[in-house]
């Protein structure tokens, strides 16, 4: 797969003739499994469709994420961001560079019109929310309310997006494209909490905390009503200091934040299963295999604090 999909993006030639694009398509080598690549191909045998009938979207798919890290890095100022290489400038060139390569490349995938234009249709919405999200993002959430509005905008849609292109291309029609494409909301949901759990728990403290309003457990234990809650405030600002990080880390676990964010996973996680239920496709088991997948990190958690058997509290009732 990662050489088809290679010579699939280095096609594009402006692609193939910036070194740093090259350079960004040579770590398709680093891609781990049931990464967001493989969205587009798992949706297209579930459909009953064939993988590689999907390969022009994991590509799409390809351009459009790495086009969001880039420019997430530089808005997070991540430390070992590529904007720190290249400069902003060069970096956002870069990144406006492989979002429209990934529209090219769903258009020249030899889907019919409709097709086509449906898919383009739901990457461009995509690329919209997340920017939309990214940017208010830049403000920390007052409340609970404002971090799932926030979220909810910058993190399901692309998920949500790779698998309605992996199904359209598999062949299934619209409309059950359309709710495999649901499912990438649930998905989206349980990776974007899955990651303010590791973020939060970092050390050294990660930029999440000096905006606590956009990490749903710091923003649990600085808002909601327990008895740590001042005393977490305070350490807040003090979180460089790995004393005061590794307290405010222990009151994440005993305020019930990190409770709070388990509960949030499998009630997502619970609705997906319906999802894939409900759809009764071919080979509905690969989408199972997916969501099982990003919910493993929640069932090494459930078991190192003593749940034996931790899918009796996963499974729908």
């Amino acid at each position: 797969m990662i050489d088809e999909l290679k010579e699939r993006l280095l096609a594009v030639p402006e692609l193939a003739g910036w070194p740093q694009a090259r350079a960004l398509v040579a770590r398709l080598e680093e891609v781990r499994p049931m990464s967001s690549l493989e969205y587009p191909l798992l949706a297209a045998e579930a459909v009953g469709g064939e993988r590689r009938q999907a390969y022009p979207a994991a590509a799409a798919v390809f351009c459009l994420q790495t086009a969001i890290h880039l420019v997430d890095d530089m808005l997070d100022l991540e430390a070992d961001g590529l904007y720190r290489q290249l400069g902003e400038g060069r970096t956002a060139n870069l990144a406006l560079a492989l979002q429209a390569a990934g529209l090219r490349l769903i258009d020249d995938a030899g889907l019919s019109a409709g097709r086509r234009a449906a898919v383009l249709q739901r990457l461009a919405a995509m690329s919209l929310a997340t920017a939309y999200g990214q940017d208010r993002d830049l403000e920390p959430a007052a409340a609970e309310a404002g971090y799932w509005q926030v979220v909810g905008a910058k993190t399901p849609p692309l998920f949500a997006a790779a698998l309605f292109s992996g199904a359209v291309m598999g062949g299934a029609p619209l409309p059950t494209a359309r709710r495999v494409e649901a499912l990438g909301q649930e998905i989206g949901m349980i990776i974007q909490i899955n990651d303010d759990l590791h973020d939060a728990m970092e050390v050294p403290a990660k930029p999440d905390w000096r905006r606590p309003g956009n990490n749903l457990p710091i923003l649990y234990a600085a808002t909601a009503e327990h008895d740590e809650r001042r005393r977490f405030l305070d350490l807040l600002p003090r979180v460089g200091d790995r004393a005061a990080l590794e307290q405010a880390q222990e009151i994440l676990v005993t305020s019930g934040a990190m409770s709070y964010c388990c509960y949030h996973v499998i009630e997502h996680y619970r609705r997906a299963r319906r999802r894939i239920d409900a759809l009764s496709l071919p080979r509905a088991g690969r989408l199972r295999r997916l969501l099982a997948h990003h919910v493993e990190p929640l069932r090494a958690l459930l078991r190192r604090v003593g749940v034996e058997q931790p899918d009796a509290l996963l499974d729908p009732p």
